[in-house]
């Protein structure tokens, strides 16, 4: 339990020090924000900070912190060297200097900040490789609060009944106004939510379970060690709870709403080292779970489902699953709505008209449906989906970190505090593409001399430029 007080008081402290330092590099200012200078009722609505920040935070909360930290909880103590030096140098780094420049750039979509900075054919590519992505989470967080709903409702009221009251709740969100449904409901969810994290961080220290110490060592405690090497498998399992570049696809929405550059650290700073914490909590949950155990159950669902009733009680627990279950699906309704403005943006199509949305909307939501009944149909089809949404999470990060990168080459900032984090993001990516079983599934040490080798063509390249 001391490495686990520690992290916990390292990623305060991020916020407060680290934080402060990221804001003086950007350089918040006074200037008029998009909210006020182009408010339509739809998107560009003035909403009060303190639920900006609740959006924000329930908007990049999908199942990553929760399941992936859980998974990644499998690779031993090295887990939560991850989640909290990832929260404070790359995923909140990352969070707010996209958010930041959205807001500057009138609310700008993810794919058109990194084309500003990484070029016109960058800019094409990110905007397929986005929205896809942006379907693919929308499809994997339906089936993860559906299953959890099912377990709390009588059997009549199965799965398939939850995913479809699920998905007509996305089709709303998509298309109303950010105000009616979103602006509305999130704070019971952020609520429900922060009661999870609350209530199993107290009974971690109510119960003081024997968790495993950083002095006693990193080494790699899942049980398909040789398959599925810390590096670069952990990066990618944990995601949402370290870095994830599904966040830099959100922030433009809360920088339509925001009324001050100087909200952008607790709103994007703050909601990124927020989602750390609730990593942190269910990674040491998920240890204690795995200590008694064993280490074989690989549904997330059943872990926690167990943990919060043991712990929690019976109601505890209902209200602890409620926040699991809010996490996901306020993740995938912003999804889908990011994935219409990304379009709308690069048709140029105003949003202000119902039928454009649904002209936008439309064949999003059939392809949707489709990847949902394929992973539905087939055993496997969940998690092969899932894993290629986290390879492309992770992807999407890298390409976000490099378009910084060249933003404060050009602004004349400290750039390493970008850098640094692209590098070793461009390092995890590249080599998981060789070593994972759903990848080329080569040897371990040559899946990584490969990606160090990329890494160091990308350095090069960028130095050149910048020479």
């Amino acid at each position: 339990m001391i490495t686990f007080t520690l992290c916990l008081l390292a990623l305060i402290a991020g916020y407060f020090i680290y934080g402060r330092f990221i804001e003086r590099v950007f350089g918040p200012d006074d200037r008029k924000t998009p909210a006020l200078t182009r408010a339509d009722g739809v998107d560009y609505i003035p909403l009060p900070t303190w639920k900006i920040f609740m959006i924000q935070f329930l908007n990049i909360a999908g199942l990553g912190p929760i399941f992936g930290a859980i998974m990644g909880a499998k690779f031993g103590t090295a887990s939560y060297l991850w989640i909290v030096l990832g929260s404070i140098f790359a995923g909140a780094v990352h969070d707010y200097l996209a958010g930041m420049l959205s807001l500057r750039h009138d609310g700008e979509s993810l794919p058109e900040i990194i084309g500003r900075y990484l070029g016109l054919t960058t800019k094409q590519v990110m905007r397929g490789f986005t929205v896809v992505l942006m379907i693919l989470v929308g499809a994997v967080f339906v089936a993860g609060p559906a299953g959890l709903l099912a377990k709390l409702t009588p059997d009549s009221l199965d799965t398939t009944f939850w995913i479809i009251v699920v998905f007509a709740y996305y089709i709303l969100a998509t298309l109303l106004p950010v105000d009616k449904i979103i602006g509305k409901i999130y704070p019971l969810f952020a609520i429900a939510l922060l009661f999870m994290a609350v209530g199993i961080l107290v009974m971690l220290y109510v119960n003081h379970p024997e968790l495993p110490e950083i002095w006693n060592g990193l080494q790699n405690t899942h049980p398909n060690a040789a398959l599925l090497p810390i590096f670069p498998i952990m990066f990618v399992s944990i995601a949402c709870g370290a870095i994830s570049g599904f966040h830099a696809t959100q922030s433009p929405l809360m920088a339509r709403c925001m009324t001050s550059e100087r909200h952008g650290r607790p709103v994007f700073y703050g909601a990124m080292i927020t989602e750390g914490i609730v990593a942190l909590i269910w990674a040491a949950a998920a240890t204690y779970f795995f200590h008694q155990n064993g280490m074989e159950e690989t549904n997330a669902s059943i872990i926690v489902d167990a943990i919060t009733k043991d712990w929690l009680g019976a109601v505890g627990g209902v209200l602890a699953i409620l926040g699991v279950i809010a996490a996901p699906i306020t993740s995938g309704d912003t999804a889908f709505r990011s994935a219409r403005l990304i379009v709308a943006d690069f048709l140029g199509m105003e949003q202000k008209s119902m039928r454009s949305r649904l002209y936008i909307c439309i064949p999003m939501f059939l392809v949707a449906i489709g990847l949902l009944l394929y992973s539905l149909r087939d055993k496997d089809g969940f998690d092969m989906i899932w894993r290629y949404f986290a390879w492309s999470n992770q992807t999407l990060a890298v390409f976000t970190l490099w378009a910084l990168t060249v933003y404060l080459v050009i602004s004349k900032k400290p750039y390493i505090v970008t850098l640094i984090p692209a590098l070793f993001m461009t390092a995890v990516c590249s080599t998981y593409i060789f070593v994972a079983p759903e990848g080329l599934g080569m040897e371990n040490g040559i899946s990584q001399i490969i990606g160090f080798a990329i890494t160091i063509v990308v350095l090069a390249f960028f130095l050149v430029w910048k020479k």
